[in-house]
């Protein structure tokens, strides 16, 4: 790295380090094997804390790293069969608040990035290979479609920019509200027809008392 900074760009630093490998694959707990784990770990949690520890010395003072994790560790996000990917996932969240409070000493500001569903060539490139799977997925998102590359990576140009100067040890959420809209129900109490949504009450008003429906 020392060597290609300067060779070609002529510096002896850098000031921006988004760290954002991926690797998914999707696995019950009962079926996870460990080998399965140990990879997850080494791309998604491994990769980045010893990657930024060992580029760090090379990092300019008042810089930015960005983590890229999952909105997978948020409710909203939770899907059987991604346990362990999330896990790992959720390990960069609290390693980014970590790095953003050793590295203040020197100016340096870490935040972190949580894609929805985005169309990448993550899993063997499965979007290409499911296209049956997109419309669910834009259902399921409050603006309508699934995400693109371009719509994360302007959060992340934003974050490392001089006009995010004073944000540091945040996660953004960046999946066009996934799972933002309740889902309608039917209410079942004695006298009370109509829908409500899943977070209690009919749409537009209270929760009639002695409604018990979760």
């Amino acid at each position: 790295m020392a060597d290609a900074l300067r060779d070609i760009w002529q510096r002896d630093s850098f000031d921006y380090l988004v760290n954002n490998a991926g690797f998914a694959q999707t696995s019950l707990i009962e079926d996870t094997t460990e080998e399965l784990f140990d990879g997850l770990m080494r791309v998604l949690l491994r990769g980045p804390y010893f990657l930024t520890q060992r580029l760090l010395p090379l990092m300019s003072d008042g810089g930015a790293v960005v983590n890229t994790s999952s909105n997978s560790t948020a409710i909203v996000g939770l899907e059987p069969g991604y346990s362990a990917y999330a896990s790992m996932k959720g390990g960069l969240d609290v390693l980014t608040r970590y790095m953003a409070k050793e590295f203040s000493t020197r100016g340096i500001r870490v935040n972190a990035v949580s894609p929805g569903s985005t169309r990448t060539r993550i899993a063997d490139d499965a979007f290409t290979r499911f296209p049956e799977v997109v419309p669910a997925l834009a259902a399921r998102t409050a603006l309508g479609r699934v995400g693109e590359p371009a719509d994360i990576g302007a959060m992340i140009a934003v974050l490392v920019s001089d006009e995010s100067r004073w944000v540091t040890a945040q996660n953004i959420e960046v999946s066009g509200g996934y799972n933002l809209q309740p889902r309608l129900l039917r209410c079942s109490c004695p006298g009370r027809g109509g829908r409500r949504s899943e977070r209690g009450g009919s749409p537009g008003r209270r929760r009639p008392r002695g409604c018990g429906r979760r």
